[in-house]
């Protein structure tokens, strides 16, 4: 079965929808697709809930208990900072790239909040297309964990209207104990990590995001 990680943008899933190497897509604002249609389709995935339901003959939660029992949960958070200056933003993203050039970060560790986390792996995720042979660089500054959390930072809007800073946080749980925990409780400390290494505060001047999804 392949399995695709693409930049953001439906653009990239439409080639592979086209081409027959994918039949389901989605992206983390939750839309998703088949290779029904070109682009998100709320009515389909709420026609693909239902028949889950009702072949399985159990509720939302109850699927999804059993599901996080067999499989792990992972928890996902997304922290956005609006409205800020462009000069400082970019100088936070241009230090993120140094980190991630400078593999003698990889074993490092960082500690938050009783959590301790090891970095094994950092990038700026670029993708070649597959159909097409089209490239995409700097999609993402990624540093990722040796318990599968991970962090993707994205700059946008760096016009007069001031920038966005985009913080993703997600983290992998298997421990029964901690599958109905809220993902914000979960990823505290992953974010805590991310905010030190970035220096998001210090930079920026934001003490909070605007949103947090």
């Amino acid at each position: 079965l392949e399995c695709f990680d693409t930049p953001t943008g439906w653009k990239y899933f439409g080639n592979l929808l086209d081409a027959g190497r994918i039949v389901l897509c989605g992206e983390e604002s939750f839309g998703t697709g088949s290779d029904h249609i070109r682009e998100k389709d709320g009515l389909w995935a709420a026609l693909a809930w239902m028949q889950i339901l009702a072949a399985k003959g159990c509720s939302v939660e109850e699927l999804l208990t059993e599901h996080w029992k067999e499989f792990g949960r992972n928890f996902f958070t997304r922290y956005d900072y609006e409205g800020c200056e462009s000069a400082p933003c970019e100088n936070m993203m241009a230090n993120l790239q140094t980190y991630v050039d400078d593999k003698s970060n990889i074993g490092k560790e960082y500690s938050a909040m009783g959590s301790t986390f090891t970095v094994s792996g950092a990038d700026n995720f670029s993708y070649v297309d597959p159909i097409d042979g089209s490239k995409a660089s700097k999609q993402g500054i990624r540093i990722m964990f040796s318990d599968g959390s991970r962090l993707v930072f994205r700059l946008s809007g760096t016009g007069s209207s001031g920038a966005t800073v985009r913080m993703y946080v997600d983290s992998y749980c298997n421990d029964p104990a901690k599958m109905l925990k809220s993902a914000q409780e979960m990823l505290k400390p992953a974010v805590e990590v991310g905010l030190i290494i970035s220096q998001l505060r210090e930079l920026t001047g934001r003490q909070e995001p605007t949103v947090i999804t």
